[in-house]
């Protein structure tokens, strides 16, 4: 077999992708008459927002206009893997850029990129602690320049029994835990996000919630090849209503497992208690693999809605990812929420 490439029933042909080129050509496009515009004196238009919006207490204009200053943007758009492709078309980009789960903000998933213009998320460092030879603040943007970006199209399934599929930069979370040198003792990974409720109108008003979001992985799911520390979308810095500027993708987990706009990374021996399961512990494990044949208590996850299409479609094990991570799991994780 070694010498032969049979492709993943999961391959999407070229054809059905669409190009980085084409939208990132479009962005130039547009910037550049917004860029004629403001030379004529005829006001700031939206393009110039994108360019500057990193800490703007101002309500942005539209969806696109949440991307915060970038010093890497010359690292986008980032070339494609290709080995990380699947069979249906890319979710729109204005409908996945409207469409989002980030409470901090509101629980308003239509209004969130609304509610994100005080948000500060550039520049961005993130402490790691715990059992680790390399304990340190690392900055962000040094970290891409560092390991490279690479884009990668997942399919992205929310324990909402809603999807999209999604053309995401970023790097492999491997590189990351290789660079910090973990101790043997380290068997978990924790993962915490910002704690600002000045700049987080959710934070400050849903005070029945136990900011900051935590998550928690073992330490092979974190080593995964699948796992992604992501910096963009659609080849460009991320929207802040996406995780700006740092998040993870575990595209075979339920979405609430990739947690956005990461802070702080801890190296733990024992396993983390995570944000929904504190919550809802009768509702959200630690775990949370997609599983048809495991409904929530409230839902069925037999199916799933595609976001931004009049389709559904059957939800996949493993989110159709049982490839990469299926010999993680024994029977019992994946018979339970757990």
């Amino acid at each position: 077999m070694a010498n032969i490439i049979v492709p993943p029933g999961w391959n999407l042909p070229e054809r059905e992708a669409t190009s980085p080129s084409v939208y990132w050509n479009r962005r130039r496009f547009i910037k550049g008459v917004g860029l004629s515009v403001a030379a004529l004196g005829l006001g700031a238009c939206a393009s110039e927002s994108r360019a500057g919006n990193g800490g703007s207490a101002t309500e942005p204009e539209g969806p696109l206009d949440t991307i915060p200053d970038t010093p890497t943007r010359d690292l986008y758009p980032a070339d494609r893997n290709e080995t990380f492709q699947v069979e249906r078309p890319l979710t729109d980009r204005i409908v996945a850029a409207t469409y989002n789960n980030f409470y901090e903000f509101t629980t308003d998933k239509e209004a969130v990129w609304k509610n994100t213009g005080p948000f500060e998320a550039r520049p961005w460092t993130v402490e790691v602690t715990g059992e680790v030879e390399r304990p340190g603040t690392y900055d962000v943007a040094e970290l891409e320049r560092e390991f490279g970006l690479e884009e990668r199209i997942y399919r992205f399934r929310c324990v909402e029994a809603w999807a999209m599929t999604v053309p995401w930069v970023g790097f492999p979370m491997h590189k990351l835990i290789r660079k910090v040198e973990p101790r043997s003792s380290a068997r978990y990974v924790r993962f915490l996000s910002f704690d600002r409720p000045d700049q987080a109108v959710g934070q400050r008003e849903q005070t029945h919630y136990n900011w900051p979001y935590y998550e928690g992985l073992r330490m092979d799911e974190a080593m995964n090849e699948l796992t992604l520390a992501t910096t963009g979308i659609f080849g460009e810095p991320l929207p802040k209503q996406h995780g700006a500027p740092i998040r993870l993708i575990l595209p075979w987990k339920y979405g609430f497992k990739s947690p956005k706009s990461v802070d702080r990374i801890e190296f733990i021996r024992e396993r983390p208690a995570t944000f929904w399961s504190d919550f809802r512990p009768d509702e959200y494990g630690f775990y949370s693999n997609v599983n048809p044949e495991v409904d929530h208590p409230r839902w069925s996850q037999r199916t799933e809605e595609m976001i931004g299409e009049d389709v559904r479609r059957e939800t996949l094990v493993h989110n159709g990812y049982g490839e990469w991570v299926a010999d993680l799991y024994d029977r019992g994780v994946m018979s339970r929420i757990s």
